[in-house]
């Protein structure tokens, strides 16, 4: 089984990108129909596909972003990548921006090629506004 790392590394690198970027049609590409970003707050809170295309780069802005202590491990059609990310950041207007624990879950379909499935924010937040800021991005409220 060939190494996914070069892969994904890529991927995660054109999706960052594409944030920065406010670019929802690449993002639109990098991700499953299924998709959703779970973000570590109190209470957690997770965005659908929808939800997240339609916040990144508008309300969840993300003007820079640094790799460190990349992971990437492939589990059959799955591949899980992690790493800590140094974001500089805003949502809606308010700044979020420091180190993230990002865990990625991707899936290699025959057609369409590597998908990401899953994204996990792994930041404790006791800001008791964040959590309310990612609940008003859930569209199907």
């Amino acid at each position: 089984m060939a190494d996914p790392s070069p892969a994904i590394e890529t991927m995660e690198n054109r999706w960052m990108r594409a944030w920065v970027a406010g670019d929802s049609r690449e993002l639109k590409a990098l991700i499953a129909r299924d998709f959703s970003l779970l973000v570590a707050s109190k209470p957690a809170m997770i965005l659908d596909r929808r939800s997240w295309l339609e916040a990144a780069g508008k309300r969840w802005v993300c003007k820079s972003f640094r790799f460190r202590d990349l992971y990437a491990r492939r589990i059959g059609a799955l591949a899980v990548f992690s790493s800590q990310i140094e974001l500089t950041s805003t949502l809606d207007g308010k700044d979020w921006s420091g180190a993230i624990w990002v865990t990625d879950l991707w899936r290699k379909r025959r057609i369409g090629g590597w998908k990401m499935v899953h994204r996990a924010l792994s930041r404790v937040e006791d800001d008791g506004e964040v959590p309310a800021a990612i609940g008003k991005l859930q569209l199907w409220r």
